[in-house]
């Protein structure tokens, strides 16, 4: 069931064919992250590189791009408001292809929930929804992703996120829910096709389509178009092979046959980064199962901890399952 209702919400009919017009990715725009700046200057001088080297050699500028493509531009810190969150947990690690990757538990390890943060982001970020879980008897479970936070590596593909999720299920059971933010979705989904259980999904300013990706980071770095073409042509080579079809098999949307849970997406219609055709186009892919919450206002990041917005997600983790109608303000919202 897809119903949109929020505080300063908009309601209205899915249009999947919105498209996405905001510049790049990683935008940090309306961010208190103090590492904003730095990244900036790194990406002003990636697109001067690319600039420079693409008359000469597009081959080579292809190569380039591929690079900054897997890598994130700088390891976000913990923010002030995190760092209580952040220095509770208890810490342990993964091992994931040979990197080191570092992962979170708030609790004993009853009923886990699996946070899956987005990119040149960590686990820190769910620490608005840390206490309020655990008040519930939750046991939050994050991970730095491969490149990210305190973790090891240069930068994660959706299969990393899948098999630190496979881990984290063998060793604390099967979760109560995901809660993944921006392209945690990307894992979060890619992980229920490969078999990790949970019994609720919760989807923050998620990316929906893995091309999307591509397009978002050729716009940022303004690439011409043999260049991304050339960036595409050693994803699907290096990226994720053996896999063909990469950039439809790893999107949220694909086989949404064997992904049978609930699922709440939420969205800010002012998202800079993933743009909110992208929460329409993964809620429109479970019209029986998901509910669409969109937000005004609040972009990409402060998304994340707005009260209204923790309250509808604990709200959503606090039903019995199945998607079942409840009211507020006299407004049917699932």
């Amino acid at each position: 069931m897809t119903h949109v209702k929020g505080p300063g919400a908009i309601a209205g009919p899915i249009d999947l064919e919105l498209t996405s017009t905001a510049p790049g990715f990683a935008d940090t725009r309306g961010s208190a992250n103090p590492g904003a700046p730095g990244r900036r200057v790194g990406e002003a001088s990636a697109r001067l590189a690319l600039r420079a080297a693409t008359p000469l050699s597009p081959r080579a500028a292809g190569a380039l791009a591929y690079v900054l493509f897997r890598r994130p531009f700088g390891r976000s810190p913990v923010r002030p408001a995190e760092r209580s969150a952040h220095l509770f947990a208890v810490t342990d690690t993964l091992d994931v292809g040979g990197r080191k990757v570092v992962t979170y538990r708030w609790g004993d390890g009853a009923k886990p929930v699996l946070l899956l943060h987005g990119w040149q982001s960590r686990a820190s970020r769910f620490a608005p929804f840390v206490e309020e879980l655990r008040a519930r008897g939750l046991t939050p479970i994050g991970f730095d992703a491969p490149g990210n936070g305190d973790s090891g590596g240069i930068g994660p593909t959706v299969l990393d996120y899948a098999e630190i999720a496979r881990q984290l299920q063998e060793r604390h059971g099967e979760f109560r829910a995901m809660l993944a933010h921006s392209f945690g979705v990307l894992g979060a989904f890619q992980a229920l096709r490969s078999g990790v259980r949970a019994d609720r999904v919760v989807a923050i300013g998620g990316v929906c389509d893995m091309e999307y990706l591509l397009h978002r980071f050729s716009a940022r770095l303004r690439l011409h178009a043999r260049v991304e073409a050339l960036v595409r042509e050693r994803a699907d080579e290096r990226l994720l092979a053996p896999e063909s079809d990469i950039w439809e098999r790893f999107s949220a949307s694909y086989a949404p046959e064997r992904v049978r849970v609930p699922i709440l997406v939420v969205h800010d219609e002012d998202d800079p980064t993933a743009t909110v055709d992208q929460g329409y186009r993964l809620a429109a892919a479970y019209p029986d199962r998901a509910r669409l919450f969109i937000t005004r206002g609040l972009g990409h990041h402060r998304v994340m901890s707005d009260p209204a917005v923790v309250a509808e997600v604990l709200g959503f983790l606090d039903e019995d399952h199945g998607c079942r109608s409840r009211t507020r303000d006299g407004v049917v919202v699932a």
